[in-house]
């Protein structure tokens, strides 16, 4: 069993005024859940494992938005007044996932046990990244832990809202693209072959167009092999370097920044988060340096990051934040001069706030821009393919009409 993983017991207990009672109860093991019944002032008749179903469902996946809404969930409860561990049963036997269910009962065990919140969120690096640790740590120092997650579940939801703006961007023309690619191989594989049967019997040179798409089907249905091979060991190729190379992500992230459209919209949506990320860690009085260490992680683009890191060691050696900022050349004027405004005025958290605002409704305008420019883009695109294929299997039939 996996460190912190949790165990459903079913067990029968009698209160003080001798009522039998009956229920389930997650836990460590067996002893604890024992213990944990006799602080409810339960005497133990029998207790056991849960019996495992034969056939039980797969449980789903714990998403990003799962934990911006807990993080939600879990500062209402405390704004609310509920103490901690009661907020965290509350709101994990109320979660409809059941895995992320077993991690919130997971978390609340390890805080029954001693652990701060803080500790015992780093125990599942996963889903509580340092910078949600961080947070949850200056917000249990300051004794604002309430205030400070609803920061997090603002900061959690605002992100995931320009993730799923990004993506968008890139769903669109990525499946096109695939489809496309689809439909042709078919069209190769089985319907050209039923023409150049048919072109067999004209007993005539076929037009060059013609010919190299013919040749092309005879390729792709011979060697199809070769390039299902070559198309799996890409894939392999490039998952394995994209996950353990740092100079290949930062080439290719590089990449992404210069092409036109889209690296426009992933600068911007770096921008937004490298603000939106340092100004909820500067409301929470989170030191500059350290601040700047999270952020590194958060702009989701490692060109950015490593500019960040350079960043921190600047303004670890007494720089000012927008003097190490316009030495990356990656961030535009007007960014640069709020972030002054903001350290001038001692509002630099406020003045970030505003520029994340900005630069996320920037993000909203072109990806809105790019999907009504792709459409007919596309459209002309599958147009040229299918279009392409169909004018060389009818070329010849056009040439045996023109002759007769």
């Amino acid at each position: 069993m996996a460190k912190n993983e949790l165990t459903l017991f079913v067990w029968e207990a009698t209160d003080r005024n001798g009522a039998r009672m009956k229920g389930e109860l997650p836990s460590k093991s067996e002893n604890a859940a024992r213990a944990d019944l006799r602080r409810q002032g339960l005497k133990v008749v029998k207790i056991k494992k849960k019996p495992t179903p034969l056939f039980t469902a797969r449980k789903k996946k714990i998403i990003p938005k799962d934990i911006a809404v807990f993080s939600r969930q879990l500062a209402t409860m405390l704004t609310a007044g509920v103490p901690l561990v009661q907020a965290f049963d509350i709101v994990g036997r109320g979660h409809d996932n059941p895995s992320m269910q077993d991690l919130i009962l997971a978390i609340k065990a390890d805080i029954e046990g001693g652990n701060p919140l803080a500790e015992s969120l780093g125990k599942h690096p996963l889903y509580f990244d340092e910078l949600f640790c961080n947070l949850v740590h200056a917000g249990e120092q300051a004794g604002v832990l309430e205030t400070l997650l609803h920061k997090i579940a603002d900061y959690k939801e605002k992100t995931e809202t320009l993730k799923g703006k990004i993506k968008k961007a890139l769903t669109y023309p990525t499946a096109v693209i695939i489809v496309a690619v689809i439909v042709t191989a078919i069209l190769l594989v089985f319907v050209v072959p039923t023409f150049e049967d048919l072109f067999k019997g004209f007993g005539a040179e076929l037009p060059a167009f013609t010919q190299m798409v013919v040749n092309l089907s005879r390729l792709l249905r011979d060697q199809w092999y070769l390039f299902g091979g070559v198309l799996v060991a890409a894939i392999v190729i490039l998952t394995n370097l994209k996950r353990r190379s740092v100079a290949f992500n930062h080439g290719l992230d590089r990449l992404i920044l210069k092409i036109p459209v889209i690296g426009e919209i992933m600068r911007k949506a770096s921008i937004a988060r490298f603000a939106r990320t340092l100004s909820t860690m500067s409301a929470a009085g989170v030191p500059l340096v350290e601040a700047l260490q999270s952020v590194a992680g958060a702009t989701g683009n490692i060109v950015y990051g490593s500019a960040i890191l350079q960043m921190r060691d600047e303004v670890a050696t007494g720089h000012q934040l927008q003097l190490a900022m316009r030495q990356s050349n990656l961030f535009p004027n007007m960014v640069i001069q709020m972030v002054a405004i903001g350290e001038e005025s001692g509002s630099i958290d406020s003045m970030l706030s505003k520029v994340a605002d900005f630069y996320e409704e920037e993000v909203d305008n072109a990806v809105d821009a790019l999907s009504s420019l792709l459409e007919p883009m596309i459209m002309a695109f599958l147009g040229v393919v299918v279009g392409g294929l169909v004018i060389a299997m009818y070329l010849p039939i056009f040439k045996l009409g023109a002759v007769v």
